[in-house]
């Protein structure tokens, strides 16, 4: 059996990149495989979604144990994810085997990059608006702000079977969707529920989720033993290094370059020409930079987050700290005659 050291390079940097975000797993590994390694859509989607189900346990593990999983929400993301990841597996396998069920699943796998690329923009948007003036000055007091304990949240079963069975088509049929896709949904629904509990419900459902695409992948799918330990041998260093880093990396300016990944996937998936890909690109980079930094002065912040002569001591006093004051020339001089 042939190892391929580069492929496990790849996957290697791209579990960073997952270590440090917590998305973009199979958003990311899927497409590298088929455009830089040349591994047939079907092929990088069953291989890839094996190695996530060895890997998914992992994280989710940690939030149970801490207790930041919503149980009734994982139950009923379950009981419409499981079912239709199994499905998604047969509905590509019904396809058949030629060019036209591999054009499919790139078109399939394109659609799903673009809508995890907007699902991190949401999330991106959500962080920096809850920061704002304007939503601080809505948000109640200490005394009166509680946090949505798991049992505080009302879900809401039909909804929530239903973000299930979509995301799980997805993942069936493109490996894309058990982060990226379902959190959004999540958020949608339920916006009381904080980051940790979000996460780790995201997590923990996508366990079942993937095992049951993974399964159907091995079974009916096509399945490459040597494309999987070749991911396994990168991804499960490249994961825990990422984690790591993970608290002192900018994890903002990350997101938007894994949404600039995301969309240049996408385009490469619909087969776009270099020209017209390079400047789609750069439409999409100035325009998100100028609606962004509308966004960014409409809750109240500086439209570019860019640092600003004093920001330091204005964190300084925030922290109850008494800023350094820049030494003048003769505070210098005064020095060097006290000291002589």
């Amino acid at each position: 059996m042939h190892f391929d050291y580069q492929m496990a390079l790849g996957s290697f940097l791209v579990a960073i990149v997952v270590g440090l975000t917590g998305m973009g797993g199979g958003a990311l590994m899927t497409p590298m495989l088929t455009v830089f390694f040349g591994v047939p859509p079907l092929t990088a989607v069953s291989s890839d979604l094996v190695a996530a189900a060895v890997m998914k346990p992992v994280g989710s593990l940690v939030h149970l144990r801490k207790g930041t999983v919503n149980l009734r929400l994982v139950a009923w993301l379950c009981a419409g994810s499981v079912p239709t990841a199994f499905c998604g597996v047969l509905l590509a396998r019904a396809l058949g085997r030629g060019n036209n069920v591999q054009n499919v699943i790139e078109i399939a796998l394109g659609v799903a990059l673009l809508i995890a690329a907007a699902g991190l923009t949401i999330r991106s948007y959500l962080t920096m608006a809850d920061r704002g003036p304007r939503r601080a000055a809505r948000r109640p007091s200490s005394e009166e702000a509680t946090e949505a304990a798991p049992s505080s949240i009302s879900v809401r079963p039909i909804p929530t079977m239903l973000v299930g069975a979509v995301g799980g088509l997805v993942v069936g049929m493109t490996s894309v969707g058990s982060g990226s896709l379902i959190i959004v949904a999540l958020l949608a629904l339920y916006p009381k529920l904080n980051a940790n509990r979000l996460v780790g419900t995201d997590l923990l459902q996508a366990v079942p989720l993937v095992w049951a695409a993974a399964l159907g992948h091995i079974l009916f799918g096509d399945f490459k033993l040597e494309v999987t330990l070749a991911l396994l041998v990168g991804s499960i260093p490249g994961v825990f290094l990422g984690s790591l880093a993970s608290s002192r990396a900018p994890g903002g300016i990350i997101r938007w370059v894994l949404a600039f990944v995301l969309l240049a996937s996408a385009l490469k998936m619909f087969n776009v020409g270099t020209t017209e890909m390079a400047w789609a690109l750069v439409a999409a980079v100035v325009g998100g930079i100028a609606v962004w930094s509308l966004l960014r002065a409409w809750n109240g912040l500086r439209p570019l987050p860019f640092p600003r002569d004093g920001a330091a001591s204005t964190q300084a006093v925030r922290d109850g700290r008494e800023p350094a004051r820049p030494s003048s020339a003769a505070d210098l001089s005064a020095g060097r005659l006290r000291s002589g």
